[in-house]
C-alpha cells in the first residue's frame, strides 16, 4: 500500500547506487511508482539490465551505467552520464555495501579494505562528486545515506562495517551542517533486520542465527520493504525539507532492545516475576 501522492516526487532526479537489488531496489521501486527517474550504478551490468528491464516495462524510467563506487574515475564518468541524460540530479541515495560476519582477528587487510571501500570511500567518493556539482552550479539537493543500528554504538563481529558506517554518519551530520547554505539537505536512515538475497544470507548463514536475530526485536518480525521504501520516499521529498542531519531508525526497536540495561528481563517468566516481587518487597 502507498501511503502518499503519485505524483510526490515527479521528475525527481534520483541516483542510487546499488540501486538494482536489496534495499537499493525496493526503495528504487517505491521512487519510481512516485514518478521519479532512476540511475542505478553498480558493478555487474546483466543485475543491471536485468532489475532495469523489470521496472522498465512497469513504464519506469531507469538510466544505469557499470560503475565500481571504490574507484574515483569511474564515480566520475558516471555522474557526467546521468547529468549528460537527464540534465541534472536531484537526489542521492548513498545505499552500496558490503558486510560480513567474521570474529575482527580473523580478518585480513583485505577483508577489511573491502568494506571500508565500498561503505565509506565509495559513499565519500559518490557524496563529493554531486555535491561539487551542485555547489558550482548553484543547484538544491537531497542526499540519502544508509547506515546501520549500530553505528553510534558499535558491534562486535562486524566491526569493519561498524566503523565505516559510524563514518558515514559522521559524513551525514557534518555536511548537514556545512552544505546546508547552499540548499543541500542530508538525512540518513538505520535500517535493522531487513531480509534480502545478498546481505542476509552473509549476516544469517544459518537458520538457528535468523531466530535469535529475529528474537531480539521487541515486534517480533523483520523489516518489510515497503516500510523502508515509504521512509525513504518521504525524507528525499519536499515534505520533509526541514529535516537536515538527522539519521531515522527503523528496526522495529532492536536498538533500543539492546540497549537498555533490564531489557533481558523479558525473558523472566510470570511465576519468576511473581518471587522477584516478593524478594523486593523484603529488601532482599
Amino acid at each position: 500500500m502507498n501511503p502518499f501522492s503519485p505524483d510526490l516526487l515527479k521528475d525527481k532526479v534520483i541516483i542510487v547506487t546499488g540501486g538494482a537489488t536489496g534495499l537499493g531496489l525496493a526503495m528504487s521501486e517505491m521512487f519510481a511508482e512516485l514518478g521519479a527517474k532512476l540511475a542505478w550504478c553498480g558493478r555487474r551490468s546483466e543485475v543491471l539490465e536485468e532489475s532495469a528491464r523489470i521496472l522498465g516495462a512497469k513504464g519506469y524510467d531507469i538510466f544505469h551505467a557499470c560503475c565500481d563506487v571504490r574507484d574515483p574515475a569511474q564515480v566520475q564518468s558516471f555522474v557526467e552520464a546521468v547529468t549528460s541524460h537527464y540534465g541534472r540530479i536531484d537526489i542521492l541515495v548513498n545505499n552500496a555495501a558490503g558486510n560480513f560476519i567474521s570474529p575482527t582477528e580473523r580478518l585480513s587487510p583485505r577483508a577489511v579494505d573491502a568494506v571500508l571501500n565500498i561503505v565509506l570511500h565509495g559513499t565519500f567518493y559518490m557524496t563529493l562528486e554531486v555535491g561539487k556539482r551542485w555547489i558550482e552550479r548553484k543547484e538544491t539537493g537531497t542526499m540519502l545515506n544508509i547506515v546501520t543500528t549500530y553505528a553510534s554504538s558499535g558491534s562486535g563481529y562486524v566491526v569493519p562495517s561498524a566503523a565505516a558506517k559510524a563514518g558515514v554518519l559522521a559524513l551525514t551530520r557534518s555536511l548537514a551542517v556545512e552544505w546546508a547554505p547552499y540548499g543541500i539537505r542530508q538525512v540518513a536512515i538505520a535500517p535493522g533486520p531487513f531480509p534480502t538475497d545478498g546481505a542476509w544470507s552473509r549476516l544469517t548463514p544459518t537458520p538457528d542465527l535468523e531466530q535469535k536475530l529475529i528474537d531480539r526485536v521487541p515486534l517480533k518480525r523483520v523489516g518489510n520493504k515497503e516500510e523502508l521504501g515509504a521512509l525513504a520516499a518521504f525524507l528525499v521529498s519536499d515534505y520533509a525539507g526541514y529535516i537536515n542531519g538527522e539519521v531515522v531508525t527503523i528496526d522495529g526497536g532492536e536498538w533500543l532492545q539492546g540497549a537498555g540495561q533490564f531489557n533481558g528481563l523479558s525473558e523472566v517468566t510470570e511465576e519468576q516475576w511473581n518471587d522477584l516481587a516478593k524478594m523486593t518487597r523484603k529488601g532482599k
